[in-house]
């Protein structure tokens, strides 16, 4: 029998038979990985280890992997290499235990990474510009651009050695995955889970929409250090017993007091009124709450350090003040109902600011909360692109966050000209307001996490799903889940849940699904339809639907049922124009995929939840979270059974990866020079499976294959070479058997079940890294395996590594040895190629290396600790020792025990101290600075050659020219053994 059995290299004979090659000493991965593609594609092997595993009775015998779908306009990186592995890792080894697992690849096409990159192929930047072009013909950019880099993307898949099917993928665009997403909608309508409010979210002015808050918590850069200026403004109260004081607001957005609505105190905070005539040159009271009072000793007595307890006038408490009336400090919105007082609000503090917070209602979530509660409507003087409009004239088309440095100007104008009269620009800023303070502001402050502006919190319309009915059932459907690793079920996973709010589904753009609601366009004669399937938009609208997209759907209009005047006066049905968050169409995909309800329904409610997905840690935000909120919501059962959660990859420098800044290895050079196992091995046994960060790093890779594929290669070259030269030539065909009574025998099979009990139950639970690390611990050299019923290691410490143990197996396994084990050990000490050693005799071209003189060279395994331990085996045995006794210590005793193992430790560590003392060590001779050399290289009379006043010479280097030489390698010689 010729070994190797299956090749992808084979020649044909002249017999026209393939004959395996012979397996080579020093393969080149990269070329034998790309000649397994070109058989497995020619072979079929993908299709036909799915096609040749049953399904089993309603698809029991069915492994279910859901592939989360990538953007197609943008090229892979380290992150889909990574993920893709686990994808590819899990479904083999289900499929290696029988399982049938289909793997369809998924794109996902709709959402403002498409848009966004449409809009720079075709140079313009607000949405305006897309209505004057067209939304048919953007929309049509779009659909181009999300498929630009398909190939790249099955190239690159396909390279890393991924079995996934690309021929039946699913696009989040087809028709039938659309009919899903708008009726998992109308199904959360119908339930009362979907609905249309008026709330503060984060809002994009340069992409013109708002966004989730999940999708502030997915990566930690899209908190971004930021400076923006603070500022501390004196707004003159008008009743109540304090009537005339100044109540002091701080806050770090300038520009929202054109909206302010009402100030808002602490119930339980004390607070101070303070007399002074330093900020403006004429006595004022200023309120304040007293814990804050101190912060503000400079404005307030001209001194840092001032006492400002000896200016309070008066104390109260917050409760006190409610109600209290004041003027605003602009005078846009003077006359508006319900404004311009004191009220409570439990987020009030006294760790920064003033104690007193100023409400624009319009621009924070907990603003908004308190000016609903008191019945003062929000306004929003902003537009789409984030500019201000009418009536804050002062300021209109101004980027609101550009305005906080003219907002000051007029603030200072103000308090100067109430002061003294100086003349100024003063703006809209009421009479009597006095800017007490103007400071720079650091804090994290949340970016857009796709073009990286500064967002901006603003009260938009938009449909929720009311994620807090189902809050609780979404923290009960969590412990059904398994996740790896476990912590994040009940840490960033369940956190998160407990502090889940209604989440925005709809989007003001134009790429996505459509959001399924038509309205009268008369609020006269209200009407709301829902539609959740094509069959029922065409039966309403008596046409054929064969696109969703906009602007086809948006075309799609009638008169309205409930208005009772005649035809053509009638209202019109219109479509509302938001389209879908593209996370609501990426959690729709388990059912989508399959056009469920529509289709595969029996197949669905057997194959949900899904067995396995695998994505990295930030997805607990994003794709892992919208997935349990539509199951819970939609089906009240989890969305998957397992979860696999990575960390995140991060380039050589530490920072995220980046392409501007190159900080990490390129993947086709990757792959080219080292080969996609060496990357496969590299992330696979890295902690980044285990919820960890990981640097990509050239070396890192490169020890992969030095550490674990050459020995593994060896293993099989080392195999094949003797099991081919096996019987005169003829060839040794292994068989597995465990008929073997011999004690080291039964000991190897033994540790190999455990070892193949360990990585199955690792697998199982999918701790892919700890797999990795039990086979990293598999022992690869013969002293690490240790019977208790041996005395010590069964085989030497130097006996070489999985060689020798295949060495012994391939013996054991021929049964010809004339004296069992020991002529095995023979054979590990590398006797194999001496005849009258070994009765088996050595393969041809293996003759042993010999010195010039005709004396052999020694080998591993020829040293007196090897020997001493195949002389304990023999004992083990009941026969006698084969080499003489081992040397004693006078005080040790056996050096090669373990007295004598540890003599040689400390030797050693002496004398690694002995260097670091002396490389800490300087002396001065003949004007130069020298280093004591280490204890290696000293002379023989002992004394350090530093110290003779020229740096230690090795005449082994000085024959080759490598110490005192004027080449670069010379001197770098020269500083490692002994200059400074």
């Amino acid at each position: 029998m010729t070994y190797p059995k299956v090749t992808t290299d084979a020649t044909p004979t002249g017999s026209g038979h393939p004959t395996p090659p012979a397996v080579p000493a020093s393969p080149r991965f990269p070329e034998i990985e790309e000649r397994v593609l070109r058989y497995w594609e020619q072979d079929g092997t993908f299709p036909a280890s799915v096609e040749h595993r049953e399904t089993g009775e309603d698809g029991s015998n069915e492994f279910v992997f859901y592939d989360g779908p990538p953007f197609a306009n943008g090229l892979p990186h380290y992150g889909h290499l990574l993920t893709g592995y686990v994808k590819d890792i899990v479904p083999r080894y289900e499929t290696m235990r029988g399982h049938r697992v289909e793997r369809r690849f998924g794109w996902d096409t709709h959402g403002l990474p498409a848009e966004l990159e449409a809009m720079s192929q075709l140079g313009i930047k607000t949405t305006d510009e897309i209505r004057e072009l067209g939304i048919a013909a953007f929309n049509d950019k779009c659909r181009d651009s999300v498929f630009e880099y398909t190939d790249e993307w099955r190239d690159y898949v396909t390279r890393q050695a991924r079995w996934v099917d690309f021929d039946n993928d699913y696009k989040t665009l087809d028709l039938t995955y659309m009919e899903s997403v708008i009726w998992a909608f109308k199904e959360l309508y119908d339930k009362g889970l979907a609905y249309e409010g008026f709330r503060v979210l984060p809002y994009c002015w340069n992409d013109q929409t708002p966004l989730s808050n999940h999708e502030l918590r997915m990566d930690e850069d899209v908190y971004q250090n930021r400076q923006d200026p603070a500022v501390t403004v004196g707004c003159r109260l008008t009743d109540g017993p304090y009537a005339g004081a100044l109540a002091l607001i701080w806050t770090t957005t300038p520009w929202t007091l054109t909206c302010n609505l009402a100030i808002m105190v602490g119930a339980d905070i004390e607070y101070v009124v303070v007399e002074s005539a330093v900020p403006t040159g004429r006595p004022e009271r200023y309120l304040l709450a007293e814990a804050r009072a101190a912060a503000y000793a400079k404005e307030l007595t001209g001194d840092p350090k001032g006492d400002v307890t000896a200016l309070i006038v008066a104390r109260v408490s917050g409760t006190d003040l409610v109600g209290t009336h004041y003027t605003p400090p602009m005078g846009y919105y003077l006359e508006h109902p319900n404004a311009f007082r004191l009220v409570t609000a439990e987020f009030v503090t006294t760790t920064d600011g003033t104690g007193l917070v100023h409400t624009a209602g319009a621009f924070g979530e907990d603003d908004k909360v308190v000016t609903d509660r008191e019945g003062i409507q929000v306004v929003v003087p902003v537009g789409i692109d984030g500019r201000f409009t009418y009536p804050v004239t002062d300021y209109e088309g101004l980027l609101v966050l550009d305005a906080n440095s003219e907002v000051i100007d007029h603030l200072k104008a103000r308090t100067r000209l109430d002061a003294d009269g100086a003349p100024g620009e003063v703006g809209s800023i009421t009479e009597g307001t006095v800017l007490l303070r103007r400071e720079t502001y650091d804090h994290a402050y949340p970016h857009c996490w796709r073009c990286r502006q500064p967002l901006i919190y603003m009260a938009v319309g938009s449909w929720f799903v009311s994620t807090t009915t189902i809050r609780d059932r979404m923290l009960e459907l969590n412990q059904e889940i398994t996740w790896v690793p476990e912590h994040i079920k009940d840490g960033q996973f369940g956190k998160w849940l407990e502090n889940t709010r209604d989440w925005s589904i709809s989007r003001n753009r134009f790429w996505g699904s459509p959001i399924p609601v038509w309205k009268s366009d008369d609020p006269a004669y209200p009407r709301v339809d829902v539609y959740g399937s094509l069959a029922e938009l065409e039966a309403d609208f008596g046409v054929s639907v064969t696109d969703l997209h906009r602007p086809f759907v948006d075309e799609l209009t009638r008169p309205n049922p409930d208005d009772p005047r005649p035809e053509g006066e009638r209202s019109t049905m219109r479509r509302v124009t938001d389209v879908f968050d593209c996370w609501f169409e990426s959690g729709s995909m388990p059912f989508a995929q399959v056009h469920y309800p529509f289709e595969n329904r029996e197949w669905f409610e057997h194959h949900y939840p899904g067995d396995f997905i695998v994505e990295y840690i930030g997805q607990t935000r994003g794709w892992f979270y919208t997935l349990h909120i539509l199951a819970t919501a939609l089906f009240d059962r989890p969305a998957f059974a397992t979860c696999v959660s990575h960390g995140i990859v991060l380039g050589s420098d530490g920072q995220k990866m980046s392409k501007s800044l190159r900080n990490y290895p390129d993947v086709r050079e990757v792959f080219d020079r080292d080969g996609a196992d060496a990357m496969r091995w590299f992330l696979m046994s890295s902690p980044i499976l285990r919820g960890g960060n990981l640097i990509v790093t050239e070396q890192g890779i490169r020890d992969g294959v030095r550490q674990v594929m050459i020995p593994l290669w060896n293993a099989w070259y080392f195999f094949s070479l003797y099991a081919n030269a096996a019987q005169g030539g003829q060839g040794y065909a292994a068989q597995w058997s465990v008929a073997s009574e011999d004690v080291l025998d039964r000991y190897l099979l033994a540790k190999l079940r455990e070892f193949v009990e360990a990585m199955t139950g690792q697998l199982d639970r999918f701790e892919i890294a700890s797999a990795c690390d039990t086979m990293r611990r598999l022992p690869r050299r013969p002293h690490q395996l240790v019977h208790p019923a041996l005395p010590g290691p069964v085989l030497g410490r130097r006996v070489g590594s999985v060689t020798g143990g295949l060495r012994h197996l391939v013996h054991r396994a021929r049964g010809r040895h004339p004296d069992g084990c020991a002529a095995a050990a023979a054979d590990d000490r590398g006797d194999l190629a001496r005849p009258d050693r070994c009765p088996l005799g050595a393969p041809a071209g293996l003759a042993r290396p010999v010195h010039a003189s005709g004396r052999p060279r020694p080998r591993r395994g020829d040293g007196p600790r090897a020997r001493g331990v195949l002389d304990r085996l023999r004992a083990a045995q009941g026969r006698p020792a084969a080499h003489p006794a081992a040397p004693v210590h006078p005080h040790r005793g056996d050096l090669r025990s373990g007295a004598g193992r540890a003599l040689r430790r400390d030797r050693r560590r002496r004398g690694q101290r002995q260097v670091r003392r002396a490389r800490r060590r300087r002396v001065r001779g003949r004007g130069r600075v020298w280093r004591l050399a280490p204890p290696h290289r000293q002379r023989p009379s002992g004394r350090p050659a530093a110290r003779q006043g020229r740096p230690d010479r090795d005449p082994r280097l000085e024959e080759r020219g490598l110490v005192g030489g004027r080449g670069r390698l010379g001197r770098r010689r020269r500083d490692r053994f002994g200059r400074g």
